[in-house]
């Protein structure tokens, strides 16, 4: 039974993983999750923003970084240029400031895809995840491990869980759309 046990912290870490993913996606509201992530080349390495400085929301539609070594302020600055976010960073000395732009119809609509398409990733995973405990309890069975009415308590468990994380991921989804949608 510590397979269920895997089998479970697996499908939780999927989900956490699309939860995390969604957190970058742009709404009409400042967000640290969406800059935490961004990653910048300092001292030679690849790093998120938020392991070389610290961001706060100051209003609602502002976000400030504050560089901790003003050496890699315009580090930062290009990471974030270079990201997908669309942003302008206005600096002042180890200070960024970014202006959120109130979003269009259409780019609202945009998001709205590229989380639905988070969560197919999200839901294939978790689906792989049940794919594979079943495949090891058959195999279990076939070496004799375990008899074929626990295959099949096992098997129904872990369909239970992939239905409770894929109701997780719709769930998920369905809050971050009309938090996206929301004018």
């Amino acid at each position: 039974m510590s397979n269920l046990q895997e089998i479970e912290k697996k499908m939780k870490a999927s989900l956490d993983n699309f939860k995390h993913s969604l957190n970058g996606l742009r709404t009409g509201r400042a967000n640290a999750g969406l800059v935490e992530n961004i990653r910048v080349e300092i001292y030679g390495s690849q790093m998120p923003i938020s392991q070389c400085a610290s961001i706060s929301i100051p209003e609602p539609r502002t976000i400030t970084i504050n560089v901790w070594d003003m050496g890699n302020v315009s580090a930062v600055e290009k990471a974030i240029q270079a990201s997908s976010l669309g942003l302008n960073p206005n600096t002042e000395g180890t200070a960024i400031r970014l202006n959120l732009p109130e979003l269009t119809e259409e780019r609202r609509k945009d998001l709205v895809k590229v989380a639905n398409q988070f969560a197919e990733q999200a839901r294939v995973a978790i689906r792989n995840i049940r794919r594979d405990g079943n495949d090891s309890a058959k195999r279990e069975e076939k070496d004799g491990k375990i008899s074929e009415d626990e295959v099949k308590k096992l098997s129904d468990k872990i369909q239970k869980f992939t239905d409770d994380m894929i109701g997780q991921v719709d769930k998920s989804l369905k809050d971050k759309e009309t938090e996206i949608l929301k004018v």
